[in-house]
């Protein structure tokens, strides 16, 4: 298999995890409060990546890879508070949408990326990966707007498009860390951002009622966030973070459709004309080929 092939596998993996968080997460939201959950999805993240380390030094079988240095701790710090914002924002817009508005809406992490990889970091954007945009833009505004007669838009849809655009810097951040050691990388993503986040829960009263709900938003971080995460950053190598962004893409559609089956709900028109709008958005991004 070739290098670009193993790239694109990651990334497909990495977005079916992920397809998990918005779907799962809403409904642990009944019971945990929303910073609290953000916290308990990185911290479980960060709990389940220690743990595979172990796992590899005690039979012997670390990997070689390069550690992160005092040069990557701009990035590192940023890719930590950006992840601390990200998912708070994704869990209050949860408390405010349904699941599988919020998971279509994440598709607006492609235009995020791919905008702050062309401003900031240079990154070409073909006239496909621009139509792309166009598209998922698009989509996103429908999904956005909550009384058409009136044009007054979804609160909760805002806060999506937030985390998305939260999400889109942080992509960055970690793509100018991708060479190091990936779990190295996600174990501080983990216990860094979950750490932040849990201090900003305790600080606004938020508590645990619920230990099967608090076990469960743990072991959904460990795989919608830590594996993701790993395969994400092992996708970025080979492709980039705007392509990779780009495959990424079907984590919204897979959880989006988990969110109905899971939610029993009958999609809306205007539902079906985004979902529409996203996935020919999506196949443009995922279609697209460098120069």
């Amino acid at each position: 298999m070739t290098s670009v092939r193993r790239a694109t596998l990651a990334a497909v993996l990495a977005a079916a995890f992920y397809a998990l968080n918005a779907p799962l997460s809403k409904w642990l939201l009944g019971t945990v409060p929303p910073t609290l959950m953000a916290a308990l999805l990185y911290l479980g993240a960060g709990m389940g990546m220690a743990l595979v380390r172990l796992g590899q030094r005690t039979l012997g079988k670390v990997p070689r890879e390069a550690p992160l240095t005092r040069r990557d701790l701009p990035y590192t710090v940023g890719m930590v508070v950006l992840d601390i914002a990200a998912p708070i924002l994704l869990m209050v817009g949860l408390t405010r949408t349904t699941a599988a508005n919020a998971s279509l809406l994440n598709n607006f992490e492609i235009v995020a990326t791919a905008l702050i990889a062309l401003l900031l970091f240079g990154e070409k954007i073909s006239r496909r990966l621009w139509a792309a945009i166009g598209f998922v833009t698009l989509s996103a505004m429908v999904l956005s707007v909550e009384d058409r007669s009136s044009f007054s838009f979804s609160l909760g849809s805002v806060f999506v498009l937030l985390a998305c655009s939260c999400w889109g810097l942080e992509n960055n951040c970690t793509r100018s860390i991708s060479h190091k050691d990936p779990l190295e990388i996600v174990v501080i993503k983990g216990f860094g951002s979950g750490g932040g986040a849990l201090v900003l829960a305790l600080l606004q009263g938020e508590r645990l009622a619920d230990l099967p709900a608090a076990l469960g938003a743990l072991a959904l971080g460990f795989v919608a966030y830590g594996l993701s995460i790993c395969f994400y950053i092992y996708a970025q190598r080979g492709l980039g973070a705007a392509k990779t962004s780009a495959y990424y893409a079907l984590a919204p559609f897979l959880g989006a459709g988990l969110s109905l089956i899971l939610f029993r709900q009958v999609p809306r028109p205007a539902f079906l004309a985004a979902l529409v709008l996203m996935a020919l958005g999506a196949w443009l991004a995922a279609t697209d080929r460098p120069a």
